[in-house]
C-alpha cells in the first residue's frame, strides 16, 4: 500500500501541497482529500460528457437549418476569438489521419470551449435570428443568451479542471452539478435522464460535506 510520502513524491510536491494545506499538514488526510478528488472528478465525466455531447449537437442542428451543414465555414459566421482556428485545426487533424472533413467529424473535434463561445455577447444578434430554438425551459419558455453563458461558464471551468486533474474539492461542486443537469435539460430532458440514471456524483459525494482548512490560501496559488 503506497505511503502519503509515495504518494507525494510519484504526484509532485507541488501538486500534492495543495491538499497538505487543506489537510492542516496531516499526510494521511490529504492523500484521502487526493483520493475523494480524484473519485469526484470521475463521476462528473458522464453528465459533463452529455451536456457537452447534447450542446454541440443542438447548436450543430440549428446551425446547419439557418447556414448550412459546412456553417463553421462560412465566412464571417463564426465570431468569438480562436474559433476559426479551432476549426482549421480540426480539418488539419482529420487530414493526417487520412479521414475526410466531414461536417459531423469536424463538429465533434471542436473543443467544449468552441461551442460554449457560441453564448459570447458577440453572437447576441445570432441568438436572437435563430439559434434561440435549442432549448426551452421546463415550462416551455425561450432562455436568453445569457441563461447560458451565466452557467456554462463556470462549468466549462470545471470540466478544464477535470480533464487536467486539478483540484476542485474548494468549488460548490453540488452546485455545479446541479447546473450541468438544469442546462442539460434545457437541450434534451432524455438526454438528461438517461445521465442521471447512471449518474455516481451523487453517491461520490460525502453526505456529510467534507472539511478543508485554509481554503483562500489555496485558492489564491490558481
Amino acid at each position: 500500500m503506497p505511503t502519503p510520502s509515495d504518494m507525494e513524491a510519484a504526484l509532485s510536491l507541488e501538486r500534492f501541497a495543495r491538499y497538505v494545506i487543506w489537510a492542516e499538514n496531516d499526510r494521511e488526510r490529504a492523500l484521502a482529500l487526493y483520493e475523494l478528488n480524484a473519485r469526484l472528478s470521475e463521476s462528473l465525466y458522464i453528465p459533463l460528457q452529455i451536456l457537452e455531447v447534447a450542446l454541440r449537437n443542438r447548436i450543430h442542428e440549428r446551425m446547419s437549418k439557418l447556414h448550412g451543414k459546412g456553417w463553421f465555414e462560412v465566412d464571417d459566421l463564426l465570431k468569438a476569438p480562436n474559433q476559426r482556428e479551432q476549426v482549421a485545426t480540426a480539418i488539419e487533424d482529420l487530414a493526417r489521419e487520412g479521414k475526410g472533413p466531414t461536417p459531423g467529424r469536424v463538429v465533434a473535434a471542436l473543443s467544449f470551449s468552441f461551442w460554449t463561445a457560441m453564448f459570447s455577447p458577440a453572437y447576441e444578434n445570432l441568438w436572437r435570428e435563430g439559434l434561440v430554438e435549442i432549448a426551452l425551459r421546463s415550462d416551455g419558455k425561450r432562455l436568453a443568451r445569457k441563461d447560458f453563458s451565466r452557467r456554462l461558464n463556470p462549468v466549462r471551468i470545471l470540466r478544464n479542471r477535470v480533464a487536467h486533474h486539478e483540484p476542485i474539492l474548494h468549488w460548490d461542486l453540488a452546485r455545479h452539478h446541479a447546473a450541468i443537469y438544469e442546462v442539460t435539460r434545457w437541450l434534451s430532458p432524455i438526454a438528461a435522464e438517461w445521465a442521471a440514471r447512471i449518474d455516481r456524483f451523487p453517491s461520490v459525494l460525502p453526505a456529510g460535506g467534507y472539511v478543508l482548512a485554509d481554503v483562500d490560501a489555496a485558492a489564491s496559488e490558481e
